[in-house]
């Protein structure tokens, strides 16, 4: 963000006010299907019998000679799309991730009785088929079979008109998930910053001025690293990262005020959170482990 003036973007009048997570790292090294993935499992997708030509190759020495959407032992690392529905146009569905079955956070609140949703742009619009700007690699829900056509799953996948539409009549479920689509969501190279976090701003206001602003909790960050360089290094935890450093601003009534939080988090922080605050057990030893957000919120 050096390349352009700092207090000139729309977010930084909320980055100032809340709170500034400056050592928070995407969970996994790899793109924006991978961490939307990691984001509600905290597992990484297996596909054992993927076509050979997808296959990663290493040499005797395990270097790569050449790179591949999955591993030589089956985890699908790099970019791919789901063989659900709705899945881009004229795709080769002998590509297309076959449904996964770990549990995610969604499986895991339902089983509680806690309302959710997550919300795309452009949804309504690619599941009837018409031309839009969703981002089908974004959507993780839609590459797990409790989500496919016909589930009772799928009523939890809405527009991101439905979440404004929600904020402002004070109608939000409990745990709310908004993905900004295509040129409107700061991609480097495909979208314009000012105008996409113009969106971002308005997304975060219809909470902070709807009626379900006295107990909400927002936390806006991204899906990978979008830069050319950082000079801190991530953490070591384990095979799939954490990748570099991201941006998070936590918002609102819950949020301290001013500050600027070192402590080290991480995408999947949010699942702990989650976890924590409905008493729900983790999907795995990376949200297990991983900080709640513990420093950055303040409770009376």
């Amino acid at each position: 963000m050096g390349y352009y003036s700092t207090k000139k973007l729309p977010l930084y009048p909320i980055a100032k006010k809340y709170t500034l997570c400056d050592n928070f790292f995407q969970s996994v090294f790899g793109g924006s299907y991978f961490n939307h993935v990691y984001l509600i499992s905290a597992a990484v997708p297996l596909w054992p019998n993927a076509p050979g030509s997808m296959i990663a190759k290493l040499d005797d020495k395990g270097r790569m000679i050449k790179d591949g959407t999955v591993t030589p032992d089956g985890y699908v690392v790099n970019h791919i799309h789901s063989r659900n529905r709705p899945y881009p146009p004229k795709s080769d569905t002998s590509e297309l991730l076959p449904s996964q079955t770990m549990p995610t956070i969604g499986d895991r609140l339902s089983e509680k009785g806690i309302s959710w949703a997550w919300y795309s742009e452009g949804w309504d619009d690619a599941v009837a088929g018409r031309k839009n700007n969703f981002a089908y690699n974004h959507e993780p829900f839609l590459y797990f079979a409790n989500y496919e056509e016909g589930t009772a799953g799928r009523e939890h996948m809405k527009d991101q008109n439905d979440f404004i539409k929600a904020a402002q009549e004070g109608a939000l479920p409990a745990i709310s998930f908004v993905k900004p689509g295509g040129g409107n969501d700061e991609h480097p190279g495909g979208s314009d910053v000012y105008s996409s976090e113009q969106l971002a701003v308005k997304l975060i206001n219809a909470v902070l001025d709807g009626p379900n602003a006295k107990d909400a909790l927002v936390i806006l960050t991204y899906d990978e690293f979008g830069g050319f360089f950082d000079h801190v290094p991530p953490p070591v935890i384990d095979r799939w990262g954490p990748g570099s450093r991201i941006p998070a601003i936590i918002i609102g009534p819950f949020a301290k005020k001013g500050n600027v939080d070192h402590t080290q988090y991480e995408t999947v922080s949010i699942l702990s959170f989650i976890e924590h605050r409905w008493g729900i057990a983790p999907l795995a030893e990376r949200d297990k482990n991983a900080n709640p957000f513990r420093n950055a919120l303040t409770f009376k």
